[in-house]
């Protein structure tokens, strides 16, 4: 079976990940939201059919590359400032900080609203504190870069090298003050809002013990299983409304391989 092999489900696993990219590209669709989303469904499926030794393999793998990534774009961030023909619109700067600001406002708090109306019942609302601090903590940074980088004069988003300096500038200014102001600040702020300063755990692996991983336990708290190994709804579950309720009771049993089907 696959899951004796780590390596063979480590190569395939990585495939599989790449290849939503490749086929959006393919297609002229956008590459980053098709890998955005296959990361998504994957890390919530994908994840935990895989062997222990795989699922600590592929997090570790995928985070070093993350790590050297953005280690990369930053650092050639940094080198572009001396090295790339800049011109600074004053007006054109402010206007871009002040509309990123506010699109992230008209995202962030109108939905944090439908949210809370929807989590009444159940008591978990986000605070007023919390959506202050998840409007505050926005980063933007190397996708923007990149995208403002690769415009060029015979594609569709084509611009004079004079707007593409301008574009470019206000670019690296926006991020190095979103990096510097908004991610320097966010620590202080959450210690001052939410009165308490809290360690970040960040774990190796969702695998523990080496045996199920530990959010497929979790998510399956509310399910239950018969002697025949069919599987039935709780009454915690009947209450779980919209996606949640259509996952556990299809997609989790389709795409995941539960604790009673493990080896």
């Amino acid at each position: 079976r696959l899951y004796q092999h780590p390596s063979l489900e480590a190569a395939l696993m990585f495939v599989f990940a790449y290849l939503p990219y490749l086929l959006a590209e393919a297609l002229n669709l956008s590459g980053i939201m098709a890998i955005l989303f296959a990361g998504i469904v994957m890390s919530h499926y994908t994840h935990y059919n895989l062997s222990p030794t795989t699922q600590m393999t592929a997090q570790q793998t995928f985070r070093t590359a993350a790590l050297m990534a953005e280690t990369a774009i930053f650092a050639y961030m940094g080198l572009s400032l001396p090295t790339l023909q800049h011109r600074f619109h004053v007006g054109f700067i402010i206007s871009a900080m002040v509309l990123i600001l506010l699109g992230r406002a008209l995202n962030i708090f109108p939905l944090s609203f439908l949210i809370n109306r929807r989590s009444q019942q159940s008591g978990m609302r986000i605070s007023s504190k919390e959506q202050f601090i998840m409007w505050f903590s926005g980063l933007r940074g190397a996708i923007a870069f990149s995208l403002v980088l690769n415009m060029q004069s015979h594609s569709l988003t084509a611009v004079s090298p004079e707007t593409k300096a301008v574009l470019v500038t206000t670019t690296l200014i926006v991020v190095l003050s979103t990096i510097f102001i908004f991610g320097g600040g966010t620590a202080p702020l959450l210690e001052m809002l939410l009165g308490e300063k809290k360690e970040i755990h960040i774990a190796v692996s969702k695998t523990s013990e080496m045996g199920a991983p530990l959010d497929l336990r979790e998510s399956m708290d509310d399910w239950r299983y018969n002697e025949s190994g069919s599987g039935s709804i709780s009454a915690a579950s009947r209450r779980a409304a919209g996606f949640e309720l259509y996952d556990k009771q299809w997609f989790i049993p389709i795409f995941r391989v539960l604790e009673h089907e493990r080896p």
